[in-house]
């Protein structure tokens, strides 16, 4: 199964879902992976509550946004009636968000610059609430998209812990569109190994069965579920 074939309109989210769950569970077998080392992020930007329930009835307890104002706009009341949800912030975070983000996030994917190293920092300390952190890679050094640049990274990844105090988790990539992915999700995965950085967060609706294949941790898909955005 191709992953962009859950985009299919005549399905239902749930459905969707069931066809990326089976095509993860099929991809975590051909890399001789347990199916469990693999979390499912259904990305839910630009969907409001009654899109997403029958995902979350459907067993989805992962979510990611791109937005803190978005997600600070429909999320409380979910995760209220639906209190063993994990919400994940997989786009930029701007300095001046750092104390919403902490306060609504269990992960945030875009760690990239240090003035969110010190924001994130504080608050972290202020809140007493510890989010998984990933450090965002530019690894196509793409001049309109956040992340640091793989040969700056492990300056970085050090800087975040010695200097703000941060733990960082893991690292998150987004593979230029035209781009093979494969090589971006090797020197990711080459990156974290020798930063002793457990976590990989690669691989969306068109790749993420690749992204498997070299060691993701986590994948992020939202059109396979929800359906092409309008």
């Amino acid at each position: 199964m191709n992953a962009s074939a859950g985009t299919d309109v005549t399905l239902s989210s749930p459905n969707r879902l069931a066809d990326v769950e089976a095509e993860i569970a099929h991809a975590c077998a051909d890399a001789k992976r347990d199916r469990s080392s693999v979390s499912l992020i259904a990305v839910s930007k630009t969907y409001e509550a009654p899109a997403i329930e029958p995902v979350i009835a459907a067993g989805q307890l992962q979510f990611g946004e791109n937005r803190v104002q978005e997600a600070k706009s429909k999320w409380p009341p979910l995760v209220q009636a639906h209190p063993n949800l994990t919400l994940h912030l997989i786009g930029p975070l701007q300095s001046n968000k750092a104390k919403e983000a902490v306060a609504l996030f269990d992960a945030i994917h875009s760690v990239d610059r240090p003035s969110i190293c010190e924001a994130l920092s504080k608050e972290i300390a202020r809140q007493a609430r510890q989010p998984l952190l990933f450090v965002q890679l530019n690894t196509g050094e793409e001049p309109q998209k956040a992340g640091i640049a793989p040969a700056d990274a492990d300056d970085f990844i050090r800087q975040c812990s010695a200097t703000y105090g941060l733990k960082i988790a893991g690292l998150m990539c987004i593979p230029p569109v035209d781009d093979p992915p494969a090589p971006h999700f090797a020197l990711t995965a080459k990156i974290a190994a020798r930063n002793g950085l457990k976590l990989l967060s690669m691989g969306m609706s068109a790749d993420f069965a690749i992204a498997i294949q070299f060691g993701a941790t986590h994948v992020r898909v939202g059109s396979a579920i929800f359906g092409a955005r309008g």
